[in-house]
């Protein structure tokens, strides 16, 4: 394999690294479930086991290192990189991979396996896809990569690399049993899957990526009209087996929801997002409709290399591809008929991690694994937050108590409240971690900031500002905290949830909770409200005068009186 071994001096050289290092995580309980024993108050870092993945793609190699919790069944990215190598520029006669190629793809490995052992991982899961599995001396070039580096790579087909994309959109998004339509536009290839939470009913890969497409047909730039109706009827053609096929699967009157995952599809979301007031801090969960995607398309296709490559939101590389990218993008949306798609920044890689999960036993139930992922990204946080769980565990009992008692009352909530102040109890003291002074402020900063999976941009806004006003002012219009709420019904939620919050935080004043259940009656304008302790000779005059407190607000905020029963 003379042709495709590396040149020693490629070693010398370091690969470029991207990609930021994000959170992993959990779901809404119906009622607050009790936190595994072993979890509670252990230490950051304790317990924890470190497995490292790597993704050959056709366009990039990335680099995954996770911290696994095998008592919560959650991991937690640790670092996360990126090397643009472009495995798929192959040699146009014999369609091997390019010495120049399989170079690049050798420092990004050496520096990805240093990486990782450095982070001590117990594991490194290599995969390679659409541009290795297809070049005649693509087993040559895994075999020298596990001679040379030692790091065992498989080979993965094109079904098993849509099975190992569900994973690890699964991983960071809640699906229920709603069916979703997961599309993943690589460079190489295209995998389309239709799958719920409990497993997916088709997984298809098509031959049709941003990289090959650029390769075989775009020879100017911008790309000319009639080019451009050649390349949506040829990518129309290719997708059209794949889609049937999903489509056929559907039952009768269900309407899948769209998740985009990769490259493509989080350029072209990036470049949407920048166009908003308020962009969001970060893309999973974030929702493009369709008529924004094909004005984003249509404007990148009149662009050239140079004026794509200005564009902020996107790097130089993507810039070369995101046209071919965007019409597959595109011209899917059309087939199969969806009005928006929801972005996933979970794809491959995660995938190999909860595979890796799954064959060590640490996640037993896939769907009671996936049903509980907002659960468990609230849970992992407040271990990392150094909260005490089982103050805060009390607090939101309380909280939920008080939710379901004054509906009608303090509220009309529909239900998703309940979730958001579930979430905002468990991390209300979160802020703590920076300092006691103003620490709801913190708070405030630390939920809004983090990889809340599970919750969409505007709900994780909500549990931010919920945890907010849990103490001190009510919110005002000035406040960034209630000005980047989204809307009037949302803005309503969390005042009436915040106030919840605040009679639940008012009454935890102690290390050990003294009030173990609440008599609660609502009458006319009234809120009445009795502590019980299980201690019948404790005395809860601390917690009877700083519930009183709550007045004022109670009554500015919701036009309620309190009346603190003895």
């Amino acid at each position: 394999m003379a042709r495709s071994d590396p040149s020693p001096a490629a070693a010398t050289l370091s690969a470029s690294a991207t990609d930021s290092a994000q959170t992993e995580a959990p779901a809404q309980p119906a009622a607050l479930e009790a936190l595994p024993e072993a979890a509670e108050q252990r230490p950051e870092g304790s317990g924890l086991r470190h497995v490292a993945a790597i993704d050959i793609g056709t366009n990039s190699i990335h680099l995954l290192i996770a911290a696994v919790d095998p008592v919560l069944r959650t991991f937690r990215v640790v670092q996360a990189e990126k090397s643009t190598t472009r495995l798929g520029e192959r040699d146009p006669e014999t369609g091997d991979l390019s010495t120049a190629a399989i170079e690049r793809a050798f420092l990004a490995l050496r520096h990805c396996r240093e990486l990782a052992t450095s982070h001590g991982v117990e594991q490194i899961l290599t995969a390679a896809t659409s541009a290795v599995r297809e070049a005649p001396n693509g087993r040559q070039f895994v075999q020298a990569v596990q001679e040379q580096l030692g790091l065992d790579v498989e080979l993965v087909s094109g079904p098993e690399e849509a099975r190992l994309i569900y994973l690890g959109v699964l991983s960071g998004m809640a699906f229920g049993d709603d069916p979703h339509l997961i599309l993943d536009i690589g460079g190489g290839s295209t995998e389309l899957i239709l799958a719920d939470g409990r497993d997916a009913r088709e997984l298809t890969s098509t031959r049709l990526g941003a990289v090959r497409l650029q390769r075989d047909f775009i020879t100017q730039d911008p790309v000319t009209p009639e080019r451009l109706s050649f390349l949506r009827a040829f990518i129309q053609g290719s997708l059209e087996p794949a889609v049937d096929r999903v489509k056929r699967r559907l039952r009768r009157g269900e309407r899948p929801v769209m998740v985009a995952t990769s490259g493509t599809a989080l350029a072209l979301a990036a470049l949407c997002a920048a166009s908003e007031e308020r962009p969001p801090t970060r893309l999973q969960g974030y929702r493009v409709s369709r008529e924004r995607i094909d004005a984003q398309v249509n404007q990148l296709a009149t662009l050239t290399l140079e004026q794509r490559k200005a564009l902020p939101p996107i790097n130089e590389r993507r810039a070369e591809i995101i046209v071919p990218g965007a019409l597959v993008l595109q011209q899917a949306m059309a087939m199969l008929q969806v009005r928006e798609l929801v972005i996933s920044e979970r794809a491959l890689r995660e995938g190999l991690i909860v595979d890796w999960m799954l064959r060590h036993d640490l996640i037993v139930d896939r769907f009671a694994y996936q049903s509980g992922i907002r659960q468990r990204t609230v849970l992992d946080l407040a271990r990392r937050y150094r909260v005490d769980q089982r103050r805060a565990e009390h607090v939101a009992k309380q909280a939920l108590l008080l939710y379901d008692k004054t509906r009608g009352v303090l509220h009309d909530d529909a239900g998703n409240g309940r979730a958001l102040l579930w979430a905002a109890a468990l991390l209300h003291s979160c802020g703590q971690h920076i300092n006691i002074s103003a620490y709801h402020k913190h708070s405030w900063y630390l939920i809004r900031h983090c990889d809340l999976l599970g919750y969409s941009e505007s709900e994780q806004l909500m549990v931010a500002a919920i945890a907010r006003y849990h103490r001190k002012s009510l919110p005002k219009k000035r406040h960034e905290a209630w000005l980047q709420i989204p809307g009037r019904d949302q803005r309503r939620t969390v005042n009436a949830m915040a106030l919840l919050l605040r009679l639940a935080t008012s009454l935890d004043r102690r290390p050990v909770p003294a009030v173990d259940d609440l008599r609660i009656r609502c009458r006319g304008g009234e809120l009445r409200i009795g502590l019980i302790s299980a201690d019948p000779t404790q005395d809860l005059s601390l917690e009877r005068w700083s519930l009183a407190a709550c007045r004022e607000p109670l009554a500015e905020a919701a036009g309620l009186r309190l009346v603190v029963e003895s």
